[in-house]
């Protein structure tokens, strides 16, 4: 049986299968129903692995043993091995997300979170700052900080990047609204639908020829991105962030006197 590597690469990848358990796979499709030996010198497996490589796949429900002298087995319509994998999937995040909502009432758990309040309680000011890289990690970590939120957020941004924070961070200050957080957001005129919404949350005001990018909450936390949003990829685009009473709250209060004058959208 003559296979590409690249195909056979994309098998083991796709169904998550090792070398053997593609090879033997691939050979039993192209014969439909086959015995172990056959299997074996099609795919180049050899014979003292495939009958182990075989009980593999039929675990994971790619084949079926077929009752009956010579032992033999059928292949499962693809169709359906991608519907069992999907299932299988299914299940396994299902129960790993009721063990992580269970961990937080374990006696480990609050154990592990008194360590990390006795140790951030220790840790210099100047040391609670970090570089975050990628545009998914940097919205990941806004997520975090508004989630957080008591008391106000503060967003200056771009036009591009407006709509942006519109789709990644609208559920978050929604949250932050509903919990009677002050949201503000200072942004060039932009004509989208996805804008509009977010002045059901937050207070939107023109910021004419703005090319910052900063999110300020609670007067504590300051987020600020380093490149033009225009000229990253979203790989690269770099987020700092600082947790500084001091600095966050001289930023709010320049922001504050440049709010008043800014017109609503």
């Amino acid at each position: 049986m003559i296979v590409s590597s690249e195909f056979l690469k994309k098998v083991r990848s796709v169904f998550n299968l090792n070398i053997y358990e593609a090879k033997v796979w691939i050979a039993l499709l192209s014969r439909g129903i086959a015995p172990a030996g056959e299997l074996s010198a099609i795919s180049g497996v050899p014979r003292s692995r495939s009958y182990d490589v075989l009980e593999s796949l039929e675990k994971k429900g790619f084949v079926i043993m077929k009752i009956g002298k010579p032992i033999k087995y059928i292949a499962v319509k693809p169709e359906e091995v991608v519907k069992r994998m999907q299932k299988r999937l299914q299940e396994k995040t299902e129960e790993q997300l009721r063990v992580l909502e269970e961990i937080k009432t374990k006696d480990i758990y609050k154990q592990i979170e008194l360590l990390y309040k006795q140790g951030i309680e220790k840790i210099d000011p100047t040391e609670l700052s970090g570089s975050i890289k990628g545009r998914k990690a940097l919205y990941d970590h806004l997520k975090s900080i508004i989630d957080g939120a008591e008391k106000r957020v503060t967003i200056v941004t771009t036009a591009t990047e407006a709509i942006r924070k519109a789709e990644q961070l609208k559920s978050s200050l929604k949250n932050a609204k509903e919990r009677g957080i002050k949201i503000r957001i200072a942004v060039p005129e932009v004509k989208d639908e996805r804008i509009s919404e977010l002045k059901d949350i937050a207070e939107v005001r023109k910021l004419d020829g703005n090319s910052a990018r900063f999110v300020v909450v609670d007067g504590k936390h300051v987020v600020f991105m380093v490149n033009s949003d225009e000229e990253v990829h979203d790989a690269y685009d770099v987020g700092i962030w600082v947790k500084t009473p001091y600095f966050a709250s001289a930023l709010e209060q320049l922001f504050e006197a440049n709010w008043q004058k800014l017109e609503r959208i």
